[in-house]
């Protein structure tokens, strides 16, 4: 069961929070699915780090197939290239991308805590959109030293843009059940 989000949590009392609220039921349920879209994101996101190189030998093999922008192909060739020829000569590196899927993995426990309880734990909110913003100077500077293209730079961030309005979508509906969490104290 999860606390905070079920009917009869022991959270929304301890908030002050009157049960059978039509307002905080819908608020509450739409901050749920909106914080389950993001773990299962982050998740996802993470275990796909795991078998990069199946899955660039997967793209390698099928991207040519479907388009013919010589730009996007040529740069998944030589992505899968510098991977695979890495792997095969020095696969201590790939342990820097286990250490990125584990981070996402991390990270996504860590948003169990709004769906426990939305209104004390926003500061999580917080700290996933202050990382939606961090995503932009991180892909277009360090994407630029280590000459990543600007079209791959512009996917990157795509991901601080849509995770970024999930969370955003979240913070602001969690200020609403604290709006309403006060006029139910009074």
């Amino acid at each position: 069961m999860i606390v905070g989000i079920n009917r009869n949590s022991s959270s929304r009392v301890k908030h002050g929070l009157r049960p059978g609220t039509m307002r905080f039921e819908i608020l509450e349920q739409k901050i749920k699915y909106f914080i389950i879209f993001f773990i299962v994101a982050l998740v996802l996101s993470g275990i796909t780090a795991f078998p990069l190189l199946s899955e660039l030998e997967i793209a390698n093999n099928y991207v040519p197939k479907f388009t013919s922008n010589k730009e996007f192909v040529g740069w998944i060739e030589y992505v899968f290239t510098g991977v695979h020829e890495t792997n095969s000569n020095y696969p201590f590196i790939g342990y820097g991308t286990d250490w990125l899927a584990f981070a996402h993995l991390v990270i996504a426990v860590l948003f169990i805590g709004p769906l426990r309880d939305p209104i004390r734990n926003i500061w999580v909110i917080e700290f996933g959109l202050i990382a939606c913003v961090g995503i932009f100077p991180l892909a277009l500077i360090a994407g630029e030293i280590r000459g990543i293209p600007i079209f791959w730079r512009m996917i990157d961030c795509s991901f601080g843009v849509f995770g970024g309005i999930v969370l955003w979508r979240c913070y602001r509906m969690i200020k609403q059940l604290e709006i309403i969490n006060e006029s139910n104290i009074q």
